[in-house]
């Protein structure tokens, strides 16, 4: 989602971009050198199984074609660093692509092996409303010794010169790196600025040079470690991010804000100035008699309804070319015609609330999925998620109809919890959307199932999914079909146990709603679930625990821990004993309330059944790594929890055989 200052400046040279070619020219290949090829070790990277030997990231970020060419070369030093030959680059779909992928092999004895296999494309990730895929290469005959190089070209949309970035930090340690931008020639991006984040020690910061580039290099760059449940890599990695002003941008934090806030506040009401008609379309929408929380629930839901362009598959050039045209109509014809992108919706939504007599705002928020904002930095176009504030009833609401699924009353996960700009005709004020509690975003999982005299379960399992934990399956399968929205939920099913399943969706679930519940039903069957030991049979206490296993297993941690968003999952699962089975014992309740966590685990019996209860709850965003020792003995006690077994006496037939 763009800010309305870059949607005017795109809009200001969208046509030269349209038109603009796309080939690029990726770095060559660097000299072999015997040095390297004789290195079996790095003193500052002890134990490495490989090193960065050289990496080189030249950016330019011209208006026509913006681009970034890659080099990286690599040392292998272990048999364990041969994995480093298949070659993974990442890219985000939409609005990154890999071209000009060129790699080769330096052996030993300085032979070179050129790479002339086959590039395939893989998915990455897939969640979230966020897709990323990969280029990849295997390189062959790689050995203990061998140095790898690759260079590629990345091509970016239009939009890049708004994010424009070089990331230092890499899973291996780097032993010399250089970067390089060419500022945009876009004349209304005539000023261009940046900020270093966490440089490696001894590093000078970049600098411009007369031909206008601005060049860094550094040296013996650490390699970044990854962790289960840390904040966003990027975050967290050395990295410079680069700014572009426009002519008389202020200097100063407060008034830099003051003036953004201005200008984006003018753009919204110029857009929006069209009282009359949302009065009429209001009409058309609540009722006179209607509560102030029913109506706003009611435009909101209509507001939902516009075809949202932004979410759409992907478009054609002359689509795009209409968008950006789009903006110069207003929140009247987006009404009109029935479709708009998600900023005109919210836009819309805005111009509708206040012809009903809320007072509302919109507010420019930074999406925390890839980075954390802070005003200092003075980067608006960090700011480049939209919600609209609603005054109901004296409290602040939070609202976001522009993202397709959003349940009333809740946001995108990335934009709760986040600093934003209210903007208003003084400039506006810093805003913080709240983070709802876990109770909003949960996963209720009920079931009758029995268990066979040969140790098989099966039966109906229901899954109920609410809050955020409805909304991102829908995002997610918005474009899939009935088939793959089956195989999606019993695939989602099969990874929550620890065990070989055999799953079918028995019913049609609501897709299409924002506020009720995502539920699946399922044909359940766990072959083979109990195990014997002598003339006893065990089952375990818990079921869909295999999410929670192998995580915060080590036992140091550099990061931060970082959790999407707060979410509960909730069991409640009966099972029918085969006849003449008597329970012998069970394990002891569960209830550890760690404040901002919660498990609990409760086995009941009766006649010829057990319950199994289980709650699990996820009640924060972040906490310091220093807390990782008591959260990490907390998932413990969780695993040693789910993995108590339930012992059963088989009756008097079954135990004679």
């Amino acid at each position: 989602m763009f800010s309305p200052g870059q949607c005017l400046s795109i809009a200001t040279y969208a046509v030269c971009m349209l038109a603009a070619p796309q080939a690029n020219a990726a770095i060559g290949f660097q000299p072999i050198s015997q040095d390297e090829l004789k290195m079996t070790s790095e003193p500052q990277a002890p134990g490495a199984p490989a090193i960065i030997l050289y990496r080189q990231v030249d950016r330019d970020d011209n208006m026509r074609t913006p681009h970034e060419d890659d080099y990286v070369r690599v040392k292998i030093l272990t048999d364990e660093g041969r994995k480093y030959g298949n070659v993974e680059i990442a890219f985000l779909k939409g609005k990154q692509n890999i071209v000009g992928l060129r790699a080769r092999t330096i052996h030993l004895d300085g032979s070179v092996a050129e790479f002339s296999g086959k590039i395939f494309e893989k998915e990455l990730v897939k969640a979230k409303g966020i897709k990323y895929l990969a280029k990849t290469i295997t390189l062959p005959d790689l050995q203990v010794g061998s140095i790898i190089e690759y260079s590629y070209t990345v091509d970016f949309s239009e939009y890049a010169l708004y994010d424009s970035v070089w990331i230092l930090s890499d899973e291996l340690f780097t032993k010399k790196a250089r970067f390089s931008l060419k500022p945009t020639d876009n004349p209304y991006w005539p000023s261009l600025r940046w900020s270093s984040h966490i440089l490696p020690a001894g590093t000078t910061p970049p600098k411009q040079s007369p031909d206008h580039f601005v060049r860094m290099e550094a040296s013996n760059i650490p390699a970044f470690v990854t962790e289960d449940y840390m904040p966003p890599a990027d975050e967290m990695k050395s990295r410079v991010d680069f700014v572009y002003e426009g002519n008389g941008a202020e200097k100063e934090q407060s008034r830099y804000w003051k003036a953004i806030g201005k200008q984006w506040n003018g753009f919204l009401e110029d857009y929006i100035g069209k009282r009359k008609a949302m009065e009429q379309a209001v009409t058309l929408i609540v009722s006179p008699s209607d509560s102030p929380e029913v109506k706003l629930r009611k435009i909101y839901a209509r507001v939902q309804q516009i075809r949202n362009t932004s979410y759409e598959l992907q478009k054609t050039e002359q689509e795009k070319k209409r968008d950006k045209e789009k903006w110069e109509e207003n929140v009247e014809d987006v009404w009109k015609r029935g479709y708009g992108n998600e900023i005109q919706i919210n836009y819309l939504f805005v111009g509708l609330t206040r012809a009903a007599g809320f007072e509302a705002y919109a507010c420019w928020v930074a999406g925390r999925s890839e980075y954390f904002f802070s005003p200092a930095t003075m980067q608006s176009a960090k700011l480049d998620s939209n919600v609209i504030l609603v005054k109901l009833n004296g409290k602040d609401l939070y609202l976001d109809p522009g993202v397709p699924y959003t349940p009333f009353g809740l946001l995108a996960w990335s934009e709760t919890g986040v600093v934003g700009l209210r903007v208003d005709k003084d400039g506006g004020a810093w805003i913080e959307t709240t983070l709802p509690p876990a109770s909003q975003s949960r996963i209720e999982r009920g079931g009758k199932l029995k268990l066979s005299d040969t140790g098989d379960l099966e039966g109906k399992l229901t899954i109920t999914s609410v809050g955020l934990e409805a909304m991102y399956p829908r995002l997610e399968e918005r474009h899939a079909d009935e088939a793959a929205r089956k195989k999606y939920l019993e695939d989602g099913l099969k990874e929550q146990i620890d065990a070989g399943t055999e799953v079918e969706l028995i019913n049609k679930p609501d897709w299409a709603s924002s506020e009720t519940p995502l539920v699946a039903e399922f044909d359940l069957k766990i072959p083979g679930w109990a195990s014997g030991a002598g003339r006893r049979v065990m089952i375990p206490a818990a079921i869909f625990t295999a999410g929670e296993k192998g995580v915060f297993e080590h036992a140091q941690r550099v990061h931060p821990i970082y959790f999407e968003y707060p979410h509960l999952k909730s069991d409640d699962i009966a099972i029918e004993l085969p006849p003449g089975w008597l329970v012998s014992s069970v394990p002891a309740p569960q209830n550890q309330d760690g404040h901002v966590i919660l498990y609990a685990l409760k086995v009941d019996q009766s006649p010829g059944t057990v319950r199994l209860t289980r709650k699990f709850t996820i009640d924060f965003m972040m906490v310091e790594a220093k807390y990782y020792a008591a959260l990490r003995n907390f998932f413990q006690v969780v695993r040693s929890g789910d993995g108590e077994q339930i012992v059963l006496q088989p009756g008097e037939i079954h135990a004679s055989n």
